[in-house]
C-alpha cells in the first residue's frame, strides 16, 4: 500500500484552513494513496510557547471554543467527502468541541464576536475542548476518533482528554491494517506507543505541529523501532502563532515556526520518505502488505531471537518509589555529601580488544594510568563469543575470571574511582560497580534474553548512591537487554537518578542510533554504555529524504548498495540550559528543545566530562 504525509500552515480562520486541507488532500491525492495523514491542529492556530506566565497562545478559553470544531460540522464532512473522493484513509487532528455550547458561548458564536468571547472569559462555563485525531474511511465515514494523550504547558488548561468508546489509547483495524493515532507529545516519551502497540498496532500516524527538529529526528523513530511498526509522522509549516502575538510578545521567529520535515519511517529506523525542507508540500512512500502484516511488538525479536513482547515485566515497572543502596564502606562519605550533587564528573569507556586474563591486564593497565571518575567496560568484556556462557564448564571458568578481575581491579583503583561492567557470580549474569575495596554494588539481570538464557532473573531495580570527591550521585546500572526497555529507563528516572551505566553487548544499531539517546533526552538523564564494537548492514543509516513529490530521490537512494557500518556505545550528557526560554535568553536556539549532548564510543578509550546536576533541571514540555 501506498501511505502520504502532507505538511502546511494554518490561520485562526476556520474556513482558510478548511480550505488548505481539501487543497493539500486533493495534492497528495495524485499519488493514489491508501493512507494521508495530515499534521496536528489543522483547523486552528496554537503553540504551546510560554508567552507568559498566566497566558498561552490562545487569549482566552473562549477563543479556543470559538476556533473548535462541532463533531457534526462543515469542516469534518468536508474532510469525510474528500476520503470518499480519493478512496483513501485520511488522519486529520483538530481541536474538538465536546459537549454542547455553554450559555455564554451559544450566544456569541459569530466570528465578529470573537474580541467578546475572549473579554467575558471571566464567566463560569462549562464548554469542554480536545484535541483530537479523526480517522475518516474511504467510505466517507468518520470510523475513529483518539484525543492527545499528552497535555503539556498551557494545554491542559485548555483541553481534556476524553476517551471516546475507550478507544483513545486503542488501535483500530482498518482493511490497510492495525493503525494507531497519535497527536503532539504524544511521541515524546515511550507511553502512548507502547499502548498502541501492545493492543495491536502496526502503523502509527502521528500528527505533530512542531518548531523543533526533537520528534522528527529522535522521539519518532525511536518509537517506531522500539515497537516494530510504520510510523508515518506529519509537520506544520509556517507560522504556529496569531500575528498580534508575534508583534506584542517580540519572541524570535524560530520558535514559532513549524519545521515541516515530514516522513514515513521503518520499524528499523529507516526514513522511506521524508520532506527535508519547511514548505508547503506532501511525500509518499510504499508499504509492502508483507511487511505491514510481520510489524507490531508481538512479532519484534531481538537477533539472538528473543520475543520482546514475553521479556516485557509490567509488574516490575510499578514499583515507583525503590529504596537507595548505600555501601556499609562509605557511610560516613554518604551522610556528609548526601544533598551534594557535583556539577562534574569525569568518566571513560574502556573497550579493550584482548580477551580473558590478557583484557583483566589491560583494564588493570588503563586503571593505573587514567583518574576518570568512573570508568564503564563493556559487557562481559573479557569475553569475545559471548555463546560459550551457555556450555556449563565454560561458564564455570568465566565465574572464576570474574571473581579474579575483581581481585586485581580493586587493588589498582583509586578512592572514589570505580569501575563497572557485567560478571558472572553465583551462576547469575549481573552488573556491577567496583571500588578500591571490591564489590559496592550488584544489579542482577531484570530481562529475559536468549543469550542469557542461563540466568536467573532479578526482582528489583537498585538506585545506588555512588560517592565521588566532588559529592554524590545516584546511578543504576543496567546489563544485557534491560537498557532497551524504556519503561525500565523510565522508572530509574522517576527514582531520580543522574547517571545511567550500560554494560551491554549491542544487537542492532538502533539501540544507540535511537534508544539510548531517546532514553537520555526523554528521562534527562545522563548515560554511559559500553559495549564491544560491531559492524552491521544498518538499512536505517540511508537518508531517503525527498524535496519534491514524484520521490525520484527516493528512488536513487534504494539502489544504492548498502555497506556495513560500526556500532559503538556512546556517553550521552545533558546541556545545563535545556529549555526554550533558556535558549532564547542566551541567544541561540539549537534546533532542539531537549538534545543530549553525545560523544560515541571510539576506539579503546573514550573520555567525557557529564554533568549530573543538570540531570535534576526535568525540561518543562512546550
Amino acid at each position: 500500500m501506498r501511505v502520504a504525509v502532507t505538511q502546511f500552515a494554518t490561520s485562526s480562520n476556520s474556513q482558510e484552513n478548511l480550505a488548505s486541507c481539501i487543497r493539500m488532500i486533493n495534492e497528495a491525492a495524485a499519488c493514489q494513496p491508501s493512507l494521508i495523514v495530515m499534521p496536528e491542529l489543522c483547523n486552528t492556530q496554537f503553540c504551546n510557547i510560554p508567552f507568559s506566565n498566566t497566558q498561552s497562545c490562545y487569549l482566552k478559553h473562549n477563543q479556543a471554543w470559538h476556533e473548535a470544531l462541532p463533531a457534526d460540522g462543515e469542516f469534518l464532512q468536508a474532510i469525510a467527502q474528500q476520503a470518499k473522493k480519493h478512496n483513501c484513509y485520511i488522519v486529520l487532528n483538530v481541536t474538538l468541541r465536546r459537549n454542547g455550547l455553554s450559555e455564554l458561548a451559544s450566544n456569541k458564536t459569530d466570528a465578529a464576536n470573537t474580541s467578546d468571547l475572549n473579554a467575558n472569559n471571566d464567566a463560569k462555563i462549562n464548554s469542554k475542548i480536545s484535541i483530537t485525531s479523526c480517522l475518516f474511511s474511504p467510505l466517507g465515514k468518520l470510523i475513529h476518533q483518539a484525543d492527545k494523550q499528552t497535555l503539556t504547558g498551557h494545554e491542559s488548561d485548555l483541553f481534556i482528554r476524553e476517551n471516546i468508546e475507550n478507544e483513545a489509547s486503542t488501535e483500530v483495524t482498518t482493511a490497510i491494517g492495525k493503525l494507531g493515532l497519535l497527536a503532539g507529545s504524544d511521541d515524546e516519551n515511550y507511553t502512548a506507543a507502547r499502548e498502541l502497540a501492545l493492543d495491536g498496532a502496526q502503523l502509527l500516524c502521528s500528527s505533530i505541529s512542531s518548531f523543533a527538529f526533537d520528534q522528527s529526528n529522535l522521539h519518532g523513530p525511536a518509537r517506531a523501532c522500539e515497537n516494530n511498526v510504520f510510523l508515518v509522522q506529519a509537520n506544520k509549516v509556517g507560522s504556529l502563532v496569531p500575528v498580534e502575538h508575534i508583534a506584542s510578545e517580540n519572541f524570535p521567529n524560530e520558535y514559532l515556526v513549524g519545521v515541516g520535515h515530514s516522513q514515513i519511517v521503518a520499524p528499523n529506523g529507516k526514513v522511506l520518505a521524508k520532506l527535508a525542507h519547511d514548505e508547503e508540500g506532501y511525500t509518499f512512500a510504499d508499504i509492502d502488505a508483507a511487511d505491514l502484516a510481520k510489524c507490531g511488538i508481538n512479532y519484534k525479536h531481538r537477533p539472538d531471537g528473543t520475543e520482546v513482547s514475553k521479556q516485557l515485566r509490567p509488574e516490575l515497572y510499578k514499583k515507583q518509589i525503590l529504596p537507595v543502596s548505600n555501601a556499609p564502606q562509605h557511610e560516613v562519605a554518604t551522610s556528609e555529601k548526601e544533598s551534594n550533587i557535583p556539577a562534574t564528573a569525569n568518566v571513560a569507556i574502556f573497550a579493550t580488544y584482548k580477551s580473558n586474563e590478557q583484557a583483566i591486564e589491560d583494564v588493570c593497565f588503563y586503571i593505573e594510568n587514567n583518574l576518570s571518575d568512573i570508568i564503564q567496560l563493556p559487557e562481559l568484556f573479557f569475553i569475545a563469543d559471548k555463546t560459550i556462557t551457555n556450555n556449563a564448564e565454560q561458564l564455570a571458568d568465566i565465574e572464576s575470571l570474574s571473581n579474579q578481575l575483581i581481585s586485581q581491579i580493586s587493588a589498582e583503583l583509586r578512592p572514589f574511582q570505580y569501575v563497572c561492567t557485567s560478571l558472572v557470580l553465583e551462576g547469575k549474569h549481573q552488573a556491577v560497580i567496583i571500588s578500591e575495596q571490591g564489590i559496592f554494588a550488584i544489579q542482577q539481570q531484570l530481562h529475559f534474553c536468549q543469550r542469557y538464557s542461563w540466568t536467573t532473573l532479578g526482582d528489583n531495580l537498585h538506585i545506588i548512591e555512588l560517592p565521588l570527591e566532588q559529592g554524590n550521585i545516584q546511578v543504576a546500572m543496567l546489563t544485557a537487554d534491560d537498557a532497551h526497555i524504556p519503561e525500565l529507563v523510565n522508572l530509574a528516572a522517576l527514582n531520580n537518578i543522574q547517571v545511567l551505566l550500560v554494560p551491554f553487548d549491542i544487537q542492532e544499531p538502533c539501540e544507540v542510533k535511537y534508544g539510548l539517546l531517546s532514553c537520555a533526552a526523554e528521562n534527562r538523564i545522563c548515560i554511559v554504555a559500553a559495549t564491544r564494537e560491531k559492524s552491521f548492514t544498518d538499512e536505517s543509516s540511508i537518508d531517503n529524504t525527498a524535496n519534491n513529490n514524484d520521490n525520484s530521490s527516493n528512488k536513487n537512494h534504494n539502489k544504492k548498495k548498502i555497506k556495513p557500518q560500526k556500532s559503538t556505545g556512546l556517553i550521552a550528557n545533558l546541556a545545563s540550559n535545556s529549555t526554550v526560554l533558556n535558549q532564547w535568553q542566551a541567544g541561540k536556539f539549537t534546533g532542539y528543545i531537549n538534545q543530549a549532548l553525545i560523544k560515541h564510543q571510539h576506539g579503546k578509550i573514550t573520555k567525557a566530562v557529564i554533568h549530573p546536576i543538570a540531570a535534576c533541571d526535568k525540561l518543562i514540555g512546550f
